[in-house]
C-alpha cells in the first residue's frame, strides 16, 4: 500500500498544480475563473491563495483518498490515466477542510509545521480553505474524461450532499469541544465522524463509481466501504495522538497532546468517562474543559485514557470498522487486483504508526 501511495503522490500533486498552480498569472486566473471585468491582481492571488495551500501540500500528507479513487475506478474498468484529474477532487477538498478546521480548533501545528493561520493569518487561511471547497468543482465542469451528462449531474449532486454532511460533522465536533460536559454517546461520536471524516472518503468512493458508470447499489457499497475506512482512520489517528503523547515523540506532526489540549471528545474519551473510576473521570473532564491545560494536565488526562483501557478499546473498534469496510468491498464486482489493494487500505489505516 505504501508503495502505491509513493508511486501516485507526485503525479497527483502535478495534477493539483494544473488545477491550482503554485504561481498565478493574469491569464491563468482568467482561464480558471473567467475573464476579469477590469483587472486581476495575480500577485495578490498567488500570495493569498496559492502560497498557503502549497505550503501545506508540500509538507506531506498521504494522498490516500485520491489513490483510493484511482484504484477503485480502475477496478471498475476505468482508465486511471484518463481519470487522474478527478483524483484531485477529494485531496483538494480535504486540504480545504483541514485549513479551516485548524482555525476553528485553534491548532498550532499541522504536518510538522505551523498551522496555516499561524503563518498567514486567520483571514488568509479561511479564504484559502473555503476556496478549496469550490476549486475542484471545475474538474467536473471541464469534464476531462468526456463523461455523459447524467454522470456529471450525479457527481455534482453527490459532492453537494457530502460537503453539506462535512459541516454537520464539524459543527457537532465544535459544539462538543466548546462545551463543559462529556455527555455524547458512542453512536453519536461515530455519526459525527461519519459526517466530518467519512464524507471525504465517501466522495472518493462514490466518485469512482459515478465516473465509471456503476449502478446506485454499487455506489452505495463503495461509499459505505470508504466511510467505515475513514472512521477507522480517525479512531486510529486519535489512538496515535495518545500513544505519541505517552512516548513524548516529536515526529507525529501535531502538538504535544493536541487532542486533549483542544478538548476533543474522541472515542477514547467517551469510553474512559464511562469506565474509569469516578475520580479519574472527573479529572479527565476537568482537563478537557480547561481552556489552557498545562503539560502536566495533559499527561494526567492521557494517563486516564490509558488506565481505563480506552486505547485498546478504540484500537479494537478501528479494526472492527476496517472489517466492516471489507464486507462492503466484498459486495461489489471489482477486479481482483484492485480489490486486494482496496482491502489493503483497511489494514494500512489501522496499522500505521504515523
Amino acid at each position: 500500500m505504501r508503495a502505491a501511495l509513493s508511486e501516485w503522490r507526485p503525479r497527483i500533486d502535478a495534477e493539483i498544480a494544473r488545477l491550482l498552480p503554485r504561481t498565478l498569472t493574469a491569464d491563468a486566473v482568467a482561464e480558471r475563473f473567467g475573464e476579469p471585468q477590469f483587472a486581476y491582481d495575480a500577485d495578490a492571488l498567488t500570495s493569498a491563495l496559492c502560497e498557503p495551500v502549497w505550503d501545506l501540500l508540500d509538507r506531506g500528507g498521504k494522498r490516500w483518498r485520491p489513490v483510493l479513487f484511482l484504484v477503485a475506478a480502475e477496478g471498475f474498468g476505468g482508465d486511471p490515466e484518463e481519470l487522474l484529474p478527478y483524483a484531485t477532487i477529494p485531496e483538494v477538498l480535504h486540504t480545504g477542510t483541514i485549513i479551516v478546521d485548524d482555525v476553528e480548533d485553534g491548532a498550532t501545528l499541522r504536518r510538522g509545521g505551523p498551522a496555516i493561520h499561524r503563518t498567514y493569518g486567520v483571514d488568509v487561511a479561511l479564504n484559502a480553505g473555503n476556496a478549496l471547497y469550490f476549486v475542484p468543482l471545475k474538474v467536473v465542469t471541464d469534464d476531462p474524461a468526456d463523461l455523459p451528462a447524467e454522470r456529471r449531474l450525479r457527481a455534482f449532486d453527490m459532492l453537494t450532499h457530502e460537503l453539506n454532511r462535512t459541516h454537520l460533522g464539524q459543527g457537532t465536533d465544535i459544539h462538543w469541544h466548546n462545551g463543559d460536559s462529556v455527555a455524547m454517546t458512542e453512536r453519536e461520536y461515530l455519526e459525527m465522524s461519519a459526517c466530518k471524516t467519512g464524507a471525504l472518503g465517501r466522495i472518493a468512493g462514490r466518485l469512482a463509481a459515478i465516473v465509471t458508470g456503476q449502478d446506485e447499489a454499487t455506489e452505495a457499497h463503495l461509499a459505505d466501504y470508504a466511510e467505515s475506512l475513514c472512521i477507522a482512520f480517525q479512531i486510529a489517528d486519535d489512538v496515535l495522538d495518545v500513544e505519541h503523547t505517552l512516548d513524548e515523540a516529536g515526529d507525529f506532526g501535531k502538538a504535544f497532546g493536541n487532542d486533549v489540549r483542544e478538548g476533543k471528545r474522541t472515542l477514547l474519551v467517551i469510553h474512559a468517562v464511562e469506565h474509569a473510576d469516578e475520580a479519574d473521570a472527573a479529572r479527565l473532564r476537568e482537563v478537557l474543559t480547561d481552556d489552557d491545560p498545562s503539560d502536566e494536565d495533559v499527561l494526567d488526562a492521557v494517563g486516564v485514557l490509558r488506565d481505563a483501557g480506552s486505547v485498546e478499546y478504540a484500537r479494537e473498534r478501528a479494526r472492527e470498522l476496517a472489517a466492516a469496510a471489507r464486507d462492503h468491498l466484498d459486495a461489489v464486482d471489482v477486479r481482483d487486483e484492485q480489490a486486494d489493494q482496496l482491502a489493503a487500505f483497511t489494514e494500512f489505516v489501522v496499522d500505521r504508526d504515523a
